[in-house]
C-alpha cells in the first residue's frame, strides 16, 4: 500500500507509466468523441445536414462531411497513433469552433463539453501518442 501512495505522489512516472497513460487517455477520449458525435450524425445523416452549423457559408453536406472527418476519421487515427498529431488539428478546430462560435451565446454546461474535448486533443497534441503507437513504431 506504501508503494502505491509513493507513486501516486511522485512527480516523477517512468516513460512505460507514461506511454501506458497516454495510450488509454487517447483512445477513451477519441471512442467518446465517436460515439458522442460521430455516430450521431452518421445515424442520422440528413438532418444533420439539414441543421449542422454552417459558420463559414460551405454549405451543410460540406460542412457535415468535415465534421465526420473530424469526429471519426481523425479520432480513429488518434486511437491507432498514426499522424497522431496532425490528426488532432482538425478535431481541435472543430471543437474551438464549436465552444467560440457555435455555443459562444450558450451557459457554460453546454460549452463545457467542447471546451473539455479541446483541451483533451490539445494535451494529445502537445505530448503526442506515447510509444505504444504507429507513430512510435515508426520512429523506433
Amino acid at each position: 500500500m506504501n508503494n502505491i501512495f509513493t507513486k501516486i505522489l511522485s512527480p516523477v512516472i517512468p516513460w512505460q507509466t507514461f506511454d501506458l497513460g497516454m495510450l488509454a487517455f487517447r483512445v477513451l477520449v477519441s471512442i467518446s468523441m465517436i460515439n458522442t458525435h460521430g455516430v450521431k450524425k452518421i445515424l442520422n445523416f440528413e438532418d444533420t445536414v439539414a441543421n449542422i452549423p454552417d459558420p463559414f457559408g460551405l454549405g451543410g453536406e460540406i460542412s457535415t462531411y468535415l465534421a465526420l472527418l473530424a469526429n471519426i476519421v481523425c479520432p480513429l487515427l488518434v486511437i491507432f497513433g498514426l499522424f497522431t498529431r496532425l490528426a488532432v488539428i482538425p478535431i481541435v478546430g472543430v471543437t474551438l469552433l464549436g465552444l467560440f462560435v457555435v455555443h459562444i451565446n450558450d451557459p457554460w454546461a453546454v460549452k463545457d463539453i467542447p471546451l473539455m474535448y479541446s483541451l483533451a486533443y490539445l494535451l494529445i497534441l502537445y505530448l503526442g501518442p506515447g510509444r505504444y503507437s504507429l507513430d512510435g513504431k515508426m520512429a523506433a
